[in-house]
């Protein structure tokens, strides 16, 4: 009777000790068994990953240049550019929590195409959610099927402080969307005197949306393309850390990034993956060395491509260069009726 009430207790203690420094306090252990097991990696397949991890990147930003020549058809939209915006602001993500890259994203790309305005920039480049969502759909289907993968009720249980709380206490999740939905409505009605023109910036940066044939050709091929690469690229790393490299173990941990994404609260949604990871691929000795690894790997790619194209394309110095120039940005912007941004 005393090891049932046990058992009964034990997920009940886990989770009441799932807490932010428990969270951080387990990610430090497994980039310190990361670091302690680099003389064991597969070299070759590390590398492999990372080229194919670069290359979905590469192919993703080529889709979201396709978005932005639709809406500005008139104008010069460089590949290279829009290219060097999505590395920034991956790299950010990658560093800071919250979603900061994507406003960093957002300015540079702007800048990159001087007659845009940041409604139609931020829509263009919000088409390519749409074939992620499927994607998405698709690959969470088939993870729920795997038997491994813990089933939303059971988020709650996972030893990640953000995803834990917010499945636990459904009641305060609600009331945060509630909150955030009608503080999106209130700052519409006070910026109604610019909802037309906001409205009509919204379409221009959806135009591509409305060619359906444009659209599978320009984004919806190139977007296909990434979701291939990056799937090569976690097979290579999963055989790089020894975990076993299959289609099958590929796609869970592509299941992994997409609930990741979906809770950014540490960076890179580093927390979520690592609980995730170690759930599903229990019992393997490396999985705490590759839940960590893999993002540290990726992640300082990403950072030393995002820092060069700061510095090579936009002639930047430094991220707080970029925070200031697009504060200047704003203030001129809300100073012209033309290209006033509302919010």
């Amino acid at each position: 009777m005393c090891d049932r009430v046990s058992e009964m207790a034990s997920p009940a203690a886990a989770h009441h000790h799932t807490s932010v420094g428990s969270t951080i306090s387990r990610l430090i252990d497994a980039a310190g068994t990361f670091f302690s097991q680099l003389a064991n990696l597969s070299w070759g397949s590390l590398v492999l990953g990372l080229l194919l991890f670069s290359l979905y990147l590469l192919l993703r930003s080529r889709a979201l240049t396709s978005a932005l020549r639709a809406a500005y058809p008139g104008e010069e939209v460089r590949q290279r550019e829009v290219w060097g915006a999505y590395m920034v602001g991956y790299a950010i993500n990658n560093v800071f929590p919250l979603g900061g890259g994507n406003l960093a994203q957002l300015f540079l790309t702007r800048v990159a195409v001087p007659p845009s305005s940041y409604p139609t920039v931020a829509s263009a480049l919000a088409t390519g959610v749409l074939f992620d969502w499927f994607m998405g759909v698709l690959v969470m289907c088939f993870a729920f099927t795997q038997g491994v993968f813990p089933k939303p009720p059971d988020f709650s249980k996972l030893p990640a402080f953000d995803i834990s709380f917010l499945a636990s206490h459904m009641r305060f999740t609600l009331f945060l969307l509630t909150v955030l939905g009608t503080g999106f409505l209130v700052a519409f009605a006070l910026l109604s005197s610019h909802v037309q023109a906001f409205w009509q910036r919204i379409r221009q940066g959806l135009t591509i949306l409305r060619d359906r044939r444009r659209y599978r050709r320009e984004m919806c091929s190139w977007q296909l393309a990434s979701w291939v690469a990056r799937f090569a690229s976690y097979w290579a790393l999963l055989d790089a850390f020894h975990i076993g490299g299959s289609a099958r173990n590929a796609l869970l941990v592509l299941g992994v990034q997409v609930v990741a994404s979906v809770f950014p609260f540490t960076p890179g949604g580093a927390g979520v993956q690592q609980a995730l990871l170690l759930t599903i691929f229990a019992g393997n000795p490396d999985v705490a060395s590759f839940s960590v690894g893999q993002q540290i790997a990726t992640a300082g790619l990403t950072c030393a491509l995002g820092f060069a194209a700061l510095v090579l394309i936009f002639r930047f110095r430094s991220f707080r260069e970029v925070v200031e120039r697009g504060r200047e940005h704003r203030r001129a912007e809300t100073a012209r009726p033309d290209l006033a941004v509302p919010g």
